[in-house]
């Protein structure tokens, strides 16, 4: 299964209504943490759905860190029933991000993580950031469409700070962000000297190890995509 931040609506409403067959059946039999769930096949066969539909429901519920699967023993309830119960609710009732949600949660995380980037930084890493800016100027420079080698540049100063829940959280943004992205109107106006400048002055800080001002040149990176953001609510 392919986690994703933005489900096709029939098969999130499907997968939400065998989580919470899933929930009832953990009451039912009142499991406590530590607990095997039942197998994906009887709950296959008890709740009359494909045992994959089971295994996706299953899965969505790891990745939010509620159940576990255990090697050759099963997947168990991984924290108490109270708790449980509390996440599946919100996880069942919970939204497709839209662009402006998934571009500010992109912008908040960027800031602190460019700064970790700057103060871990391995000469390796910086050699694939350089990679990645080259790529993205070269694409700039041609005329031609730069929005993936643009995320990729932003993925490698991700990589670089050294903290696997931002990389994980960067995964997660950037599939549902270039299958969005309103570049026209994003972007309108902009140059690509002044485009090539901001991410080169984003590099030049994390070289130099600089952590306020590759949080300063990050934030001005992200000044015109900011004022989109507030137009947008307005």
């Amino acid at each position: 299964m392919k986690i994703s931040l933005i489900d096709q609506h029939s098969n999130k409403i499907l997968q939400n209504e065998v989580i919470g067959k899933i929930r009832d059946l953990i009451n039912l039999r009142n499991l406590e943490r530590g607990d095997k769930l039942p197998s994906e096949r009887m709950m296959s066969e008890k709740f009359e759905v494909k045992r994959n539909h089971i295994r996706e429901a299953i899965r969505k519920l790891e990745f939010y860190g509620v159940v576990k699967s255990v090697s050759q023993s099963g997947t168990i309830l991984a924290i108490g029933l109270t708790g449980f119960n509390g996440m599946v609710d919100e996880i069942i009732s919970l939204n497709a991000p839209s662009f402006q949600e998934l571009v500010e949660t992109r912008i908040s995380l960027e800031l602190e993580m460019v700064g970790l980037a700057a103060q871990r930084r391995t000469d390796q890493d910086l050699e694939k950031i350089k990679d990645a800016l080259d790529a993205f100027k070269a694409k700039l420079a041609n005329g031609e469409n730069y929005l993936e080698e643009d995320l990729l540049f932003h993925l490698a100063i991700a990589k670089a700070s050294k903290n696997s829940t931002m990389i994980s959280l960067m995964l997660l943004l950037i599939p549902p962000i270039l299958s969005s992205y309103e570049r026209d109107e994003v972007c309108e106006g902009d140059e690509a000297h002044a485009e090539i400048k901001k991410h080169e002055d984003v590099f030049l800080a994390i070289q130099a190890s600089n952590a306020s001002l590759a949080t300063e040149m990050m934030h001005k990176h992200f000044f015109k995509l900011s004022q989109y953001l507030e137009r947008s609510k307005a």
